[in-house]
């Protein structure tokens, strides 16, 4: 069974937001899966298919970015999820905008929801795909403002691009495809 969480904020004031960048790349895997989010359990909205004959589960908590980990967790046990079956993606200010990066494991860095999830886990060693959305100029907006600003309709091209890199790296996830596979495929920045 795998499970691909995308981080985000539920209110709809957030739906444009650089924080719900994960949000927004999990609804398109799902849509590249032709799974829809119909359930509610553990405190997300979840979405499930099949590939493979194994079960795919995509998860969108609800519990305000702060504390994704408390949802998470409860899915990791409720579905009995191995870590090794879990990756999570997110937004992140320290990557050029529109590039990706995925990992294995890592730290938090700056990412709150992030922390949580570490903190409510226990470890670090889960798979990320992170999308950056960092200014092309220093912005004097501080970083708490930054991640709930809009997307400009001028970056929304480099954003939607980034979105369904994203998408297509956690759906290859999640038909097992390796990895490393994936990483040296979607990492960095397209073209």
């Amino acid at each position: 069974m795998k499970l691909i969480v995308g981080l985000g904020n539920p209110d709809k004031e957030y739906l444009n937001t650089f924080h719900n960048l994960g949000f927004m790349a999990v609804e398109e895997c799902a849509r590249l899966l032709d799974a829809t989010f119909t359930k509610i359990k553990c405190r997300a909205q979840l979405a499930e298919t099949r590939i493979n004959g194994q079960k795919v589960i995509l998860a969108k908590p609800q519990t305000y970015m702060n504390l994704s980990g408390e949802s998470v967790r409860e899915l990791v046990t409720f579905f009995k999820i191995d870590i090794s079956d879990l990756v999570v993606l997110y937004d992140d200010y320290d990557l050029e905008k529109g590039a990706l990066r995925l990992r294995e494991n890592g730290s938090a860095g700056t990412h709150n929801g992030m922390r949580n999830i570490v903190k409510e886990l226990g470890t670090e060693n889960f798979k990320r795909i992170r999308i950056g959305f960092k200014p092309d100029t220093e912005s004097k907006i501080p970083l708490l403002n930054l991640v709930l600003s809009g997307i400009s309709e001028q970056d929304k091209p480099v954003f939607e691009k980034a979105i369904t890199r994203a998408a297509n790296s956690a759906k290859e996830f999640a038909e097992g495809k390796t990895f490393q596979s994936i990483m040296q495929k979607y990492n960095g920045k397209s073209n």
